[in-house]
């Protein structure tokens, strides 16, 4: 798109993420368009203190609606709260206190379990076992007369399809729920929204990084579910956004449970989006071997350019390593290539025009896939380009949800 509302590549990207979270009362358009057009180009603290002023206005908005009985007003405010303080949390790299990202995630996190309490029906809080421990998450089901819809399949299974929303490397539990888990609830469907390894309150609180081998992960969320009543065992979906275009279909490649899955957008190496704009000297010092020297100039690189080292601090925090070359060296370890034939639970790839992590891989991931699959183009023209089609919202839902629609026997 020829518009942009800030020259830095990401943020600009975060507002427009804001505007297409409007489409499911995740924000507030005029909200977004003036509080970006009063931080114009500002820098990270600028942007981190922009939007956590706006989330506290808002939140402030809700609590008083709520002390007056006003329920749905107070829901709404404290869901759009929840995604500006979100938003605010991807500049918290650039501030010299690491406390204060926790102290705001924990205020994002607050608005939104007010939100899901105040769902109707209320959002049941959810643990996953996982290895000694517990992943953090919440069941949404839908209204009475909207399950009724969706539970008259041809499956025969009891219960409604679910759907697992598999979030992205950074975004907040109230951009999945807006781009996955709203549409998916709105159609009569379950939503279980959670945090994997690396995700959210298991980065920011727990400091647990991510993994590759994400069946792991995905496997007890799917053993949790089935322990639940009003869960279809043969209409479970497994939808992610951004890297979880990765995750998906590593998970899917093992775990076959899964009636069907999206990838939005198609992901097969995760570290090509890492090499973007790197200068082939440094790049031909990482394939040589050379640790300390390339470790050397890209920590000269981070002294010398402020935002570029808190960018790079906020990409790699979920990984929990330091050293630079060691890192790309793990991510590198995020790659299907090997797991490809394995895949055989139907699969929707996305491919937005103007992908700028992983350009062409959703076309490689969809030509690989062995089994009953789908390849889904948005394009500018539709106004629903870039990486996850910010601000193509509606047409995202009626494509993919119905494709999954079909394929599960459902109506809704």
């Amino acid at each position: 798109m020829a518009y942009r509302f800030c020259e830095n590549e990401q943020l600009d990207f975060e507002v427009r993420a804001l505007l297409g979270a409007a489409w499911q009362k995740g924000s507030d358009p005029g909200e977004v368009l003036a509080t970006a057009a009063a931080l114009g180009d500002a820098d990270g603290r600028g942007w981190f203190e922009g939007w956590t002023e706006l989330a506290r206005r808002v939140r402030s908005d809700g609590e008083r609606a709520a002390a007056e009985g006003r329920r749905t007003s107070a829901r709404d405010a404290w869901l759009r709260a929840a995604g500006y303080f979100g938003t605010g949390l991807v500049a918290a790299d650039a501030l010299s206190d690491e406390g204060r990202l926790l102290s705001v995630f924990r205020e994002h996190r607050e608005c939104f379990d007010r939100f899901a309490t105040a769902w109707e029906p209320a959002a049941e809080r959810v643990a996953v076992p996982y290895e000694g421990t517990e992943l953090p998450g919440y069941l949404f089901r839908p209204a009475a007369g909207a399950a009724a819809g969706s539970a008259t399949g041809t499956s025969g299974g009891a219960g409604v399809p679910t759907v697992i929303v598999n979030n992205g490397s950074d975004g907040p539990v109230s951009t999945a729920w807006t781009m996955l888990g709203a549409p998916a609830v709105a159609r009569g469907w379950n939503a279980l929204l959670f945090d994997g390894p690396g995700q959210q309150s298991m980065l920011f609180e727990h400091r647990m990084p991510f993994r590759p081998d994400w069946e792991n992960v995905i496997t007890p969320v799917v053993d949790f579910l089935l322990g639940h009543d009003g869960i279809d065992a043969d209409r479970l979906v497994l939808a992610g956004i951004s890297q979880a275009g990765y995750w998906v279909p590593r998970a899917l490649a093992f775990e076959h449970r899964i009636a069907a899955g999206v990838a939005d957008p198609g992901v097969v190496s995760v570290v090509d989006s890492w090499w973007h704009n790197f200068p082939p000297e440094l790049r031909a010092l990482f394939d040589a071997g050379e640790r300390d020297a390339f470790d050397g100039v890209m920590r000269e690189g981070f002294a010398e350019d402020a935002e570029l080292a808190a960018y790079w601090r906020w990409r790699a925090k979920p990984y929990g390593i330091d050293s630079p070359y060691d890192l790309l060296t793990e991510v590198a370890r995020y790659d299907l290539t090997g797991v490809l034939d394995r895949i055989t639970v139907p699969l929707l790839v996305t491919s937005p025009e103007g992908e700028h992590f992983w350009p062409g891989q959703a076309r490689r991931l969809y030509e690989a896939l062995p089994g009953e699959k789908a390849f889904v183009e948005f394009t500018a023209a539709e106004g629903a380009d870039l990486h996850c089609e910010p601000l193509g919202r509606a047409l995202f839902e009626q494509r993919v949800f119905d494709w999954l629609a079909a394929r599960l026997g459902v109506t809704a």
